[in-house]
């Protein structure tokens, strides 16, 4: 076993399940409500939520193999600096993702329902970013693939952001302009996932 990539591991399972099962059971002790919304007649959405499973999956694949791993090129690529620094993207990412899906309060969704409507939040981390979740999603992932420096991970990370940008490119977007009076000036102020960057009507 290779402590780093077991190290690896156990934060990936634990951000997992405090970010997804944690929040889902935390959602639904106060609202009733799952906060999953399944989009069967929605072929983007449909890719977009295959992305995201497909990258989870992949991630997690990467990350075990890293822990199973006793030599070879692990050893050279994790060393002590790198192991730091992902850990601590990697917590980065995961306070900015629980962050963010705090402050949503009962309006924290996974998915879209077209006839649903629910409170624009716009303050906390969605003062400086439309999707502070995502954003710290993929910080959470660019840390895991430092710590855990494999092919998979590479690839899961990339399968994320393709993810993310098909979900809210193609997805969230389109519904929050017709379900939303407020998204559009929220939208031209605040950026996409940074700050400034992705303003709808001023560079998105």
């Amino acid at each position: 076993m290779n402590g780093r990539g077991v190290l690896a591991l156990v934060l990936q399972l634990g951000f997992l399940t405090v970010a997804f099962a944690g929040r889902t059971l935390v959602h639904r002790r106060r609202t009733g409500d799952s906060g999953f919304r399944w989009q069967r007649h929605d072929r983007t959405a449909r890719v977009s939520g295959a992305l995201f499973v497909a990258a989870v999956v992949v991630g997690t694949a990467g990350v075990t193999l890293a822990a199973l791993s006793v030599t070879g090129l692990w050893d050279a690529l994790a060393g002590t600096v790198m192991l730091v620094v992902g850990v601590a993207v990697f917590a980065a990412g995961c306070v900015l993702t629980l962050a963010s899906q705090s402050a949503m309060g009962t309006s924290w969704r996974i998915g879209v329902d077209p006839n649903e409507r629910t409170e624009l939040v716009t303050d906390g981390p969605f003062g400086w970013a439309r999707n502070p979740i995502f954003t710290g999603m993929v910080i959470a992932a660019v840390g895991l693939s430092l710590m855990a420096p494999t092919m998979l991970t590479l690839v899961a990370l990339l399968l994320l952001v393709v993810a993310v940008e098909v979900q809210v490119r193609s997805v969230e977007e389109p519904y929050l302009r017709t379900a939303m009076p407020d998204w559009g000036a929220y939208a031209r102020r605040v950026g996409r996932f940074v700050p400034r960057l992705g303003r709808i009507g001023a560079d998105g």
